[in-house]
Parts: C-alpha cells; sequence; structure tokens
C-alpha cells in the first residue's frame, strides 16, 4: 500500500471526520481520480511528435496514455474528424496516489520559483484543475529522448460536495497551495 494512501486511512479520514462533522463514513470526502491531459496544438500534425508525447505522459504517470481524436471537422483550428488533438490518462487507486506522492513529494519542489500551487483551481464542485509548463520536473523524463517539451493539465477529481471539503482533503494530502488569499 502507498504510504499516501496510508496516510489518509490512518490519519486523513479521522481529521476529516471531526473538522466536517461527518457522521456517515462513506461521506468523508477522498480523492476518486487523477486525469493528466495534453493538448497537441501544432504538434498533431507530427506523428513522431505526438508518440513521444504519449510516452513521456505514460512514463510520468505509470500507465499507459491514450491519444485522443477530434469528433468532427473544426475548419477555423485546421482539424479534421479523427484527427490526433490530445493524450489523456486517468489514475485511479495504486496508480493515483503513487503518482500524487512523486507530484508532491519530488516533481513541484523541483519547479524553478515554485510559490505553491493557485487556489483558483476549484471548479464549485469539489475538483481541483491546474497547469504545469513541462514535463522535465519528473525524474523518469530523460531530456535527451524529448522531441519538443510540453506542458500538461492535472485535475483532481475528489468525492468532496464542496470547494471548502475538497481544499481541506488535498491541504491534508500535502498539495502545496500558494499563500495569501484565493
Amino acid at each position: 500500500m502507498s504510504t499516501l494512501k496510508a496516510k489518509y486511512i490512518n490519519d486523513i479520514k479521522t481529521a476529516l471526520i471531526k473538522e466536517l462533522n461527518v457522521s456517515n463514513p462513506m461521506l468523508i470526502p477522498s480523492v476518486e481520480k487523477v486525469v493528466i491531459s495534453v493538448g497537441a496544438g501544432d504538434s498533431a500534425k507530427d506523428t513522431k511528435v505526438i508518440q513521444n508525447m504519449a510516452d513521456t505522459i505514460s512514463l510520468i504517470a505509470g500507465q499507459k496514455a491514450i491519444i485522443t481524436n477530434a469528433n468532427k471537422s473544426v475548419a477555423g483550428f485546421k482539424v479534421r474528424e479523427g484527427f490526433p488533438v490530445g493524450i489523456k490518462v486517468t489514475l485511479r487507486g495504486a496508480n493515483m496516489y503513487n503518482f500524487l506522492a512523486k507530484l508532491i513529494s519530488i516533481a513541484l519542489p523541483r519547479v524553478k520559483d515554485f510559490r505553491g500551487l493557485p487556489k483558483s483551481g476549484f471548479d464549485g464542485r469539489g475538483n481541483y484543475n491546474f497547469g504545469l509548463n513541462e514535463q522535465l520536473m519528473f525524474p523518469e523524463v530523460e531530456y535527451d529522448k524529448i522531441i519538443k517539451t510540453h506542458g500538461m493539465n492535472i485535475t483532481i477529481v475528489t468525492t468532496a460536495k464542496n470547494d471548502k471539503e475538497a481544499f481541506r482533503l488535498l491541504e491534508l494530502i500535502g498539495i502545496p497551495f500558494a499563500r495569501g488569499h484565493k
């Protein structure tokens, strides 16, 4: 069992029960899944670059990423139906906890001038979104094997009813939020 999952079960659950005054243990907020996504942008034209991006995200996530294709043609974006437009991977269970632990303890501290993640990334339903500018902060990524650096969007989906509960859950897990006001 992941140390982060053990921390959640042993420490965070009891703290949330006291703070949120939850009587039913099934209503304790938890992390449901983590979704990592990358928009291909102009790189979509080159299959080698798309495959390299998918391989990089697979390395980072510890699980195979899939290449997403356009559902319909949009002339304004020069996209045809079936054209690759991005990469995504959904993490649950042990892979999710391993990724979150790696993100908190290894990747985010390696970001230059990191002052914490913005508190404005909550969506009103207890989910949190934030973006990273490049993939080089993860230890699995080898700079020489990267064709093109790219950013990624990370969505943490929780079972919390509102942003306040989700914020407290993620804060207890160890997500480093920026100091100051919302």
